[in-house]
């Protein structure tokens, strides 16, 4: 394979991404607005870390219809989990223990989903079909998820071209996790059952920042309905990502779009280094098939360590065991992401499925950092039988766990010769990822037999049609056109008053940048000021652009009334509105503020004039344009008056 070094995030180039056949695609969860879950009738989006009581649950595999055994579930099964979920009476009922049938869907949540699959130009099905989709990390309590498919074979314009929405699902949302230390792990459930929509793109991406160009889309999108709801946790997105050589890998539950791209990069650079390892292991005459590794006990070798996390184990009464990996040498140093090495691959597995989560839980001869002494590495070398060419792993903790531990230690080992182990990956702070869990089979869908089909009418669709808004990115090209400031731009889309501002323009002859900085950053203004942006309904809106209009008003005046009105104050009629000031009025303020500067100390003397702006608009209270003003005030700056 090539040679090809990643580079740091910030120097990478497109041309490198496309050296490495970089591909990535989204799917991205997002909750929609309604009362109720998706299949029963608990009220949705009620969230509280209140419980009345827990329910413990294990998870156990069972053969599929083809008598074979899922790959994750197999794994979480390893992992010997109690799984405690947190009910509040609230907000769950015991539909979401599985042991009541299923309401019928949503209607209210079938037709937002419905209605953003008509916005990405999907094929929409004309009968819906519920399915189970198997959960396997105890994070919904009958181990399956129902969701059924809207729409097919959409798109979204990007750039210079298409990116391919392959399907838009409608499904329940999962319980929040509260913790998972050891073999437990807890969960509550105000969440779970919630209807959220699932977007999967194609893997149409070609650079890290591309994947978050276009997740941006897709949260413009949806948020331009006003039918979903924001906020943290109401959005998620899994990212998919592979190279030339590797493998699809996902990283779930990507919590913020910003963070996408540096996560990604590391993903791919994480693959391309695999591979570079797997050639080098090949090198080496370490093939899948040549392979070996052997497991011994060391705990009477170790008893005496003065390396603290091992000795306090031992001297607790836990064991240790030491894995050989032969003609490994030096290789658990291999650089997998910045500042990671491939000791973290293993780690991440001894962790996960082993439950050793105390770190560190492993220590390699490969290490160059104060663990094992010399000494201690020579005679555990010595009782293993291990040669110069091999690398020694030694894991710690209760007997049964670190069996468990020493396992994955040699299967995650012997699939570094293979290449890239399908995985889903979770995503850290630093933008790097950690292992999750084995990626699910194809064959986690199968039909649920508790509902119907439901029929998708032409008379339900045309319904939705007429209330849908204009795409975004129809909107947004026509407010550049219009001069709508660059930063006003996308907010103004995705704003509940994206047909208000319309309707000014078009039909009221509003200024384009007026109606669209009142709208946005006008709004935004109040809301850090904290007042209440919900008193400014559609209604008191137009009541204040109808002053503006009829020239009662200036733009200076349009905020100087919502805030009015946010604080809860009654508008004025117009005409109790004072007339606009005449010119010696204006000369007369310009005047008394130029006054008040002179007793100022300006830092920068070449700010004088936009000093002396700032204080006679206000005073002026939006009664006259800043244009009309202007003039005077700059001959008054300069001296000339």
């Amino acid at each position: 394979m090539s040679e090809f070094l990643f580079k740091p995030f910030a120097e990478m180039t497109a041309a490198d991404y496309e050296a490495v056949g970089f591909r990535s695609g989204l799917e991205i969860h997002q909750q929609v607005l309604t009362e109720k879950k998706l299949f029963c009738r608990c009220p949705a989006g009620r969230y509280s870390r209140e419980y009345d009581a827990e329910i413990l649950r294990h998870m156990r595999p069972t053969l599929s219809e083809l008598g074979e055994y899922d790959g994750t579930a197999l794994m979480e099964f390893k992992t010997k989990k109690e799984i405690i979920y947190r009910i509040n009476r609230e907000t769950v009922c015991t539909y979401e223990m599985d042991d009541t049938p299923p309401f019928m869907m949503d209607e209210t949540a079938l037709d937002i989903a419905l209605g953003i699959a008509m916005l990405y130009d999907l094929n929409l099905v004309d009968e819906l079909h519920i399915a189970r989709k198997q959960y396997l990390d105890g994070s919904i309590p009958t181990g399956f998820q129902r969701t059924t498919i809207v729409g097919v074979n959409g798109w979204i314009p990007y750039k210079d071209r298409r990116v391919s929405i392959v399907q838009l699902g409608l499904e329940e949302d999962a319980c929040r996790e509260v913790s998972d230390v050891g073999h437990r792990r807890t969960y509550i459930t105000d969440r779970l059952g919630m209807p959220l929509i699932e977007t999967v793109t194609g893997p149409d991406m070609r650079t890290p920042d591309e994947v978050a160009e276009v997740a941006q889309i897709c949260r413009r999108l949806v948020r331009s309905t006003g039918r979903v709801r924001t906020g943290i946790g109401a959005a998620r997105e899994d990212v998919n990502v592979s190279v030339t050589g590797g493998t699809r890998v996902e990283i779930k539950g990507v919590p913020r779009i910003p963070r996408i791209p540096l996560l990604v990069h590391h993903e791919a650079m994480r693959q391309w280094n695999l591979l570079r390892l797997r050639a080098e292991l090949h090198r080496r005459g370490v093939t899948p098939e040549a392979f070996r590794s052997e497991t011994e006990d060391v705990t009477r070798v170790l008893q005496k360590t003065s390396y603290l996390p091992v000795r306090d184990a031992l001297e607790a009464g836990e064991t240790a065991n030491c894995v050989v990996l032969r003609g490994f040498r030096d290789l658990l140093n291999w650089q997998t992401q910045t500042n990671t090495r491939f000791s973290r691959e293993i780690s991440d597995r001894v962790r996960v499925v082993a439950c050793l989560t105390r770190l560190p839980n492993i220590v390699h001869s490969d290490s160059s950092s104060e663990t094992l002494s010399s000494a201690e590495w020579l005679a555990v070398r010595k009782a293993v039988r291990a040669s110069k060419d091999d690398t020694l792993v030694v894991v710690w903790g209760g007997a049964e766990d670190v069996r468990t531990g020493s396992q994955e230690i040699a299967i995650r080992a012997k699939e570094a010769t293979v290449g890239i182990p399908s995985e889903t990956r979770q995503a850290l702070r630093d933008g790097t990822n950690g292992f999750e869990r084995i990626l699910p089979g194809p064959d986690r869908m199968y039909p649920d037999t508790d509902l119907p089909p439901i029929k998708v009418t032409e008379e339900r669709l045309a319904r939705i049609r007429e209330k849908l808004p204009v795409p975004i990115w129809t909107h947004e090209a026509w407010y550049a056109e219009l001069g709508v400031p660059a930063d006003v731009v996308q907010p103004l889309a995705v704003s509940a008053h994206a047909g208000l501002f319309e309707e000014l323009v078009r039909e009221w002859k509003i200024d384009p940048v007026a109606a669209s900085v009142a709208l946005v950053q006008f709004m935004k203004r109040i809301r850090r000021k904290g007042l209440d942006a919900g008193r400014l309904d559609e209604r008191t809106l137009r009541g204040i652009f109808t002053l503006l209009r009829d020239k009662k008003i200036t733009r200076e005046g349009v905020y100087a009334l919502m805030e009015k009105a946010a604080r809860g104050e009654a508008l004025p009629a117009a005409g109790a509105l004072p007339p606009a000031p005449s010119g010696e009025e204006i000369e007369a303020e310009v005047g008394r503020s130029l006054g008040r500067i002179g007793g100022m100390s300006l830092h920068n003397p070449e700010k004088k004039g936009h000093v002396l702006m700032g204080l006679v608009m206000p005073a002026l209270r939006g009664r006259v344009e800043g244009a009309a003003v202007a003039p005077r005030v700059a001959a008054a700056a300069a001296g000339r008056i």
